[in-house]
């Protein structure tokens, strides 16, 4: 079936799920849009990012996709559970592959959670650890500096360096050996989290698991491209699409070049 994958994030976070699926999914086309112009959401009201969010979705619908994936933890933790009622596609989240892969990685149940503002506050993550692991423990963290970072391309140095050890320094007490990272802009900052919490840590990024969930939703359904062309794949960002393309391109390995589209309500 020779229709697009659509996948959405506040801004460029949601790429790191689209590597995965670019990686999974070959023949798989991908249509991409990230809200940089109102990135971060975590801060946001709930209204608020609900509001933007059903806005790319409504881009996405327009695009006649297959699929959504919402590659944003804090759109997750607002919308999923309603765009699945009122799609008639399937939509995907990132919070509940992300629960899974961190039970399977965890020796000892200490898990910790870093996310924005919005989805610590949800409890999305401890909702579907527990779901799937009953009793273990949780330690769970908002990191509001990070997304700026990534936004703005900062994403190693002593700088960038500094401001992660300080976000994270309330959960270097805690008995964790497992971290989702439950925003997909974090693991781009990956190699300083971990550098910062220590080799012993094993960190949980969610595209993996969201892409094998993308695959057999495909395969149970269907739905799967099943021509040999080479996948066109699309790009759409609602802020500077210069920023955008130097980090898309440096961590797709591919060449990218977005067009900007206008969002209502712009509330920077």
């Amino acid at each position: 079936m020779k229709r697009a994958i659509g996948v959405l994030d506040s801004g460029v976070g949601g790429l790191t799920v689209v590597k995965e699926l670019m990686r999974q999914l070959p023949k798989e086309e991908i249509i991409y849009i990230g809200d940089t112009e109102r990135c971060p959401y975590g801060p946001r009201p709930h209204d608020e990012i609900e509001a933007y969010t059903w806005e790319l979705i409504e881009f996405l619908l327009s695009k006649n996709v297959k699929m959504i994936v919402i590659a944003c933890n804090t759109a997750t933790a607002v919308v999923l559970k309603e765009a699945r009622k009122r799609l008639n596609i399937p939509v995907i989240g990132v919070i509940d592959p992300g629960a899974r892969a961190a039970v399977k990685g965890t020796r000892n149940k200490h898990i910790g959670v870093i996310g924005t503002k919005m989805t610590i506050e949800s409890n999305s993550y401890e909702t579907a650890l527990r779901h799937v692991a009953g009793e273990i423990d949780v330690y769970s963290l908002a990191c509001p500096p990070f997304v700026p970072l990534v936004e703005a391309g900062e994403l190693d140095g002593e700088r960038v360096r500094a401001i992660v050890a300080e976000t994270i320094r309330p959960l270097q007490s805690s008995e964790m050996d497992t971290l989702i990272l439950g925003c997909t802009h974090y693991p781009l900052l990956a190699p300083v989290i971990q550098d910062v919490v220590g080799p012993d840590v094993h960190l949980i990024s969610s595209g993996d698991e969201t892409a094998l969930e993308v695959a057999a939703i495909l395969d149970f359904k269907e739905l799967e491209n099943d021509l040999d062309t080479v996948p066109a794949h699309q790009f759409y960002a609602t802020g500077d699409v210069v920023i955008f393309d130097r980090l898309a391109t440096e961590w797709l390995g591919q060449p990218v070049r977005a067009e900007k589209v206008e969002v209502s309500g712009v509330d920077a």
